[in-house]
């Protein structure tokens, strides 16, 4: 169980963070916005986590708007902060990016309180995540006893500064998590499970047993040989692809929350172009290039497990 220097850990942990998102808050109330464009998302109501998301209506905000609602963004923590039919089990996404004229001394100060948040948000998920050794279920209680109504997707989640890119586009992705596993592997997944002993909603304990062991006998019969692999869709995400003219360079990263560009208009940098997310629409994707699929058959369907044929 968790003891009282790591409670004290999370609770100093947290608080320092709380200090730093609301410095960075009045930092940027104090620069001189170039250009704001974000996106606001609607949010996923509670019990559809798991729904698969076919259309997402986009909605743009620009200039002081967008700035205003970066800041809130970046400082919902508590479900408290959002409305009750909103899901705290899956983030409130706001892609987007927002420019601020600087000097030499605003970017080292906001470079550097940045690298510090995210540096706290690194240390709270591994206090919550590692070191309190408690498992999904028993975490969550004992977080929300330290800290209520925290909203931890929020809390871990990085802020990300980009330097002088010349564009930014935005887009979305649709990724799946695939792992590669042997035989072996799979088989000590499902023994370790089996031997948890416990019960699985809508499973009594000897119902989910009876289930893994059919599953570990379906593995069993598959050869030492056998290619297998966790094959699992991740819901669609906004990215940003960011464009360096000087290095002609374009790096895609994951966009769930403003970008934050940093412009020092005395060396001569000039704000980016930001280009704008259109509405999402599942029946009308077009892939660059679509590799043709394995063929697998699926072995496993909780775990996403596949084997090939």
């Amino acid at each position: 169980m968790a003891d009282y220097d790591l409670i004290e850990r999370l609770t100093t942990t947290f608080r320092e963070l709380e200090r730093d998102l609301h410095q960075l808050r009045l930092q940027l109330d104090t620069c001189r916005l170039l250009v704001g464009r974000v996106f606001t998302l609607p949010g996923i109501e509670k019990g559809q986590e798991h729904e698969p998301l076919t259309h997402i209506e986009v909605t743009q905000r620009i200039g002081k708007e967008a700035h205003e609602a970066t800041l809130v963004h970046f400082t919902r923590l508590f479900i408290q902060q959002q409305s009750e039919k909103i899901s705290s089990k899956a983030a409130v996404r706001l892609p987007g990016a927002v420019c601020y004229a600087v000097s030499a001394e605003e970017y080292r100060q906001i470079h550097e309180l940045v690298a510090r948040i995210n540096q706290r948000k690194l240390a709270l998920e591994k206090i919550i995540s590692v070191d309190s050794g408690l498992p999904s279920v028993q975490r969550f209680e004992w977080v929300h006893r330290h800290i209520p109504g925290l909203i931890t997707l929020n809390a871990y989640r990085a802020i990300t500064l980009v330097d002088n890119p010349s564009t930014l586009r935005f887009g979305w992705a649709n990724k799946q998590i695939i792992k590669n596993l042997t035989r072996h592997e799979v088989m000590a997944m499902l023994e370790k499970s089996l031997k948890a002993n416990r019960a699985v909603p809508p499973w009594t304990r000897e119902q989910w047993a009876e289930q893994i062991e059919r599953e570990l006998n379906n593995v069993a019969m598959l050869s030492d040989s056998v290619k297998l692999k966790i094959k699992r869709p991740v819901k669609v995400q906004p990215v940003a692809r960011v464009w360096y003219q000087e290095q002609q360079k374009q790096v895609q990263l994951a966009c769930p929350s403003p970008l934050i560009v940093l412009c020092q208009q005395d060396i001569g940098e000039t704000p980016p172009e930001i280009g704008e997310l259109l509405n999402y629409d599942a029946d009308n994707i077009r892939h660059r290039y679509k590799p043709e699929a394995q063929a697998l058959r699926l072995l496993i369907p909780r775990l996403h497990l596949y084997c090939e044929k």
